[in-house]
């Protein structure tokens, strides 16, 4: 477990969200990015969570693909980052800074209308 206070928290977040290309953050549009440091019961409950598992991150939204011309007017998507489960999942500031990025990119694919399936092919070709 890697620990950090609020303060380096935000700004490895922040630092997340400038590392990712350019393309994908000029073009984000009603999103508000937040951290909390746990999962909400409704959001565990949303996301038919078991006791020992969590999240890191959650997005919450309509995704670009599924917006018609009658999106407007709506309260902003919200992407959260979770702090506690990534620090207990961390061994050293450079793990926590890894998996913050990861999530951070994760979650903002979401919103660009991503499943799990091609963010984790997209994250093979990355690998290899």
């Amino acid at each position: 477990m890697y620990k950090t206070d609020d303060i380096g928290f935000e700004k490895i977040v922040s630092w997340a969200i400038d590392d990712l290309p350019k393309h994908y953050i000029d073009n984000l549009q009603n999103v508000a990015i937040t951290i909390e440091d746990e999962p909400t019961t409704e959001q565990r409950y949303k996301q038919n969570l078991r006791p020992h598992q969590t999240l890191f991150g959650l997005y919450e939204g309509v995704p670009r693909t599924k917006r018609g011309n009658g999106y407007n007017l709506v309260v902003p998507d919200c992407i959260t980052i979770f702090k506690k489960p990534i620090e207990a999942s961390s061994s050293s500031v450079l793990d926590l800074m890894k998996r913050v990025r990861n999530t951070v990119w994760h979650e903002i694919a979401h919103h660009y209308g991503l499943d799990h399936q091609r963010i984790h092919e997209l994250e093979q070709r990355k690998l290899t």
